[in-house]
C-alpha cells in the first residue's frame, strides 16, 4: 500500500470513528470481521480513492444493512428444503475449493441458471446469504488457515448453455449485480470466464469498452473449459466440475454424482451453509418456535452502477442477435 493509499485509509478511518449509531457500528464490525483496513481499502478502490465518496458509499451500505436487517439474514433459512433445493438447481452458484494462495473459488453457472423455481425475493435472499456466509464464515476460516488476511475470492463464470432466452433474466441479474457493486465492493480478485459460446463472444466486444480499467484487469476470458490456465492458480481438486474436461458443461448433475457438483444442495458447501443458517435461526429464536416460512424482502437499490451499464448493453445486444436470427 502506497503512501497516498495509507493517507486515504487514515482519513476514512477517522470519518468512520465519528459514527455514533450503535447498530451501524455493529454492522460495520460484521463487514470488516476484524480487518477494518482491508475493508476501507475496498470501498476506497470502488470510488477511485476519493475519501468523501468512499465514506458516503460505506455509510449508505451500513444504512442499507440496517434497514433490511442484513446482519440477521443468516438466521432466516429458506424453507421448506424442497424450495431451497429448487433455488439451488436454478441459481447455479457454489464453492468449488481454494486457490494455491488460499482464496475461495466461487463457481457460477451463468448460462444454465434459469431463476424459475421461486420469486425474485427468494433468489436475492439466497444470494445475500451466500455473500454473508462467505464474508463471516468462509473468509475468516481461510484467513485463520493462511495466517494472513484473506478478504477476496476468485470467480469462475461458466457460460455453457447461454441463450437468447437469458434476456428474461436480465432484470434479476441487474438487481443482484447492483447489490454487490454497492454493498460488497471489490470482493473478487479475478473473474475467469469459461466455456464461451458465440453469443457471449458477439456481445463481449461491445461490453468490454464499458468497463473501468480496474475491472478489465480482473477479467480473463479463457479458451474452452479453461482447465490448463486455471491449474496454474489452483489444484485439480478445486476446479469446478465444468472445468475438469473439455465439453463437460455446467450440467447440474454429472457422472460422479452431485457431491462433485458444487452447484448442488448435496455438495458439502451448500450442506454446511444451510445447516449453519438453520442453526443460527434456532440460536436467535426460542427453541419451541417453528422456523418461519416466506422470503426476506430486501429493498433493491437503484441500478446506477457499472454493472447496470453492462446488463443494459447486454440486453440490447441480445435483442439485436434475436432480430438477426429471425431475418
Amino acid at each position: 500500500m502506497g503512501m497516498a493509499s495509507e493517507e486515504a485509509v487514515k482519513q476514512l478511518r477517522t470519518l468512520m470513528e465519528d459514527v455514533e449509531d450503535e447498530s451501524l457500528r455493529e454492522s460495520y464490525r460484521n463487514i470488516h470481521q476484524g480487518y477494518p483496513t482491508e475493508t476501507l481499502l475496498r470501498f476506497l478502490k470502488a470510488r477511485d480513492f476519493n475519501v468523501l465518496k468512499a465514506h458516503k458509499m460505506l455509510l449508505d451500505c451500513l444504512e442499507w444493512r440496517s434497514q433490511n436487517e442484513i446482519d440477521n439474514i443468516l438466521t432466516k433459512p429458506i424453507v421448506p428444503v424442497e424450495l431451497y433445493r429448487g433455488i439451488r438447481d436454478s441459481q447455479l452458484v457454489g464453492l468449488s475449493g481454494y486457490s494455491k494462495e488460499g482464496l475461495p473459488v466461487i463457481a457460477i453457472g451463468v448460462g444454465l441458471s434459469t431463476y424459475d423455481k421461486a420469486s425474485v425475493h427468494y433468489y436475492v435472499q439466497s444470494h445475500i446469504q451466500m455473500n454473508e456466509y462467505r464474508d463471516r464464515v468462509v473468509l475468516p476460516s481461510a484467513t485463520k488457515k493462511q495466517g494472513r488476511p484473506i478478504c477476496t475470492c476468485l470467480k469462475i463464470l461458466d457460460m455453457s448453455g447461454l441463450k437468447l432466452s437469458a434476456l428474461s433474466q436480465i432484470k434479476l441479474m441487474t438487481t443482484i449485480t447492483t447489490i454487490d457493486d454497492l454493498n460488497y465492493p471489490e470482493k473478487t480478485e479475478t473473474y475467469y470466464i469459461v466455456n464461451v459460446p458465440y453469443i457471449f463472444s458477439a456481445c463481449w466486444k461491445t461490453i468490454k469498452p464499458l468497463l473501468q480499467e480496474r475491472t478489465k484487469k480482473k477479467i480473463q476470458v479463457l479458451k474452452g473449459c479453461g482447465k490448463d490456465e486455471l491449474l496454474k492458480v489452483m489444484d485439480y481438486e478445486s476446479l469446478p466440475h465444468f472445468c475438469r474436461r473439455e465439453g463437460s458443461g455446467s450440467g447440474r448433475h454429472i457422472s460422479n454424482g452431485t457431491e462433485d457438483n458444487c452447484f448442488s444442495l448435496d455438495h458439502s458447501f451448500h450442506q454446511e451453509l444451510y445447516s449453519y443458517v438453520k442453526q443460527q435461526a434456532l440460536v436467535k429464536g426460542p427453541s419451541s418456535a417453528p422456523i418461519r416460512h416466506g422470503s426476506v424482502h430486501v429493498r433493491f437499490p437503484e441500478p446506477a452502477t457499472e454493472g447496470t451499464k453492462i446488463f443494459d448493453t447486454l440486453e440490447s445486444e441480445f435483442q439485436k442477435l434475436g432480430c438477426d436470427q429471425k431475418v
